[in-house]
């Protein structure tokens, strides 16, 4: 499931309550003494306003044999581990923190109790030092971290986090032609190879936001507002030239220069990725 598709669901699965209001809430509860009778109800308040949410990503999983009040269980457990984890002070949403967290329960789950083929012990440790990770990092950084993130902050190697990640395709296998029920009731019961036809957007925006960040952070303030102004505002190089006090030429060099650095340094990142 995308995040962009889960935040949705956090404002949408109860409307008069959004997760996005949830932050006042926490930084109450972390500012509580532990042993003050306040922190145990305020802390059982945010569990329930946040288990929708546990609820809506575990529907991502149904059809995948595990029963939906085990999925529904799992997934309250990864809501519990997100409010006593989240830390506040460091200025990220809860819902940037939570969805990984639940994720990583629910495919912990799958990966412990469902694997259709045999997976090295080793890198199942690995994904469990992976599957705790994450939630971490991507709280720290905003966004979700890149295996060689995930390799540094683990002191491990590459290769082995990269097939850590690959072996969360070792769940249970289904065949791609049983019939499933769909969730609306309908009596024609669903094709899963029919859902393969799918084209999510947001996976895609994902990965090309993973690559380009780092690399854009890399740049010069200039060469960043050139890149903002020329496409986020979609200004005209003449204009942008005014605003910088720069040429036209200039401006074109510039945007020229930077757009086949960014190029060549994705094309090397996703050649490195691949080979690993």
């Amino acid at each position: 499931m995308s995040t962009d598709h889960a935040h949705e669901a956090a404002r949408t699965t109860n409307s008069g309550d959004s997760y996005d209001n949830l932050e006042p809430a926490l930084r109450e509860l972390a500012g509580l003494a532990p042993d003050d009778p306040a922190r145990a109800r305020l802390r059982a308040e945010i569990i329930a306003r946040a288990l929708p949410l546990g609820e809506h990503i575990a529907s991502r999983y149904n059809a995948r044999g595990v029963e939906r009040e085990d999925l529904v269980q799992i997934a309250a457990c990864g809501v519990v581990l997100a409010v006593d984890r989240f830390d506040p002070a460091l200025g990220s949403p809860f819902l940037g923190f939570a969805i990984p967290t639940v994720m990583g329960e629910v495919k912990r789950y799958f990966r412990d109790s469902t694997w259709a083929v045999r997976v090295p012990r080793r890198i199942k440790e690995v994904r469990q030092q992976v599957a705790a990770a994450i939630p971490e990092l991507a709280q720290r950084l905003d966004r979700e971290p890149t295996a060689r993130e995930l390799a540094a902050h683990l002191d491990t190697d590459l290769h082995e986090i990269t097939q850590a990640l690959l072996a969360n395709n070792g769940y249970a296998a289904q065949s791609l032609d049983a019939r499933t029920p769909t969730d609306d009731g309908d009596v024609t019961p669903a094709i899963p190879a029919d859902a393969l036809t799918i084209i999510e957007d947001g996976y895609a925006l994902m990965e090309d936001s993973i690559t380009i960040g780092p690399l854009l952070s890399a740049l010069s303030a200039q060469e960043r507002a050139i890149l903002q102004m020329r496409f986020g505002r979609d200004l005209t190089q003449v204009q942008i030239g005014k605003a910088l006090g720069i040429s036209q030429m200039q401006v074109s060099r510039i945007l020229a220069r930077t757009l086949a650095t960014l190029r060549a340094q994705a094309l090397n990142e996703e050649h490195a990725t691949q080979i690993a």
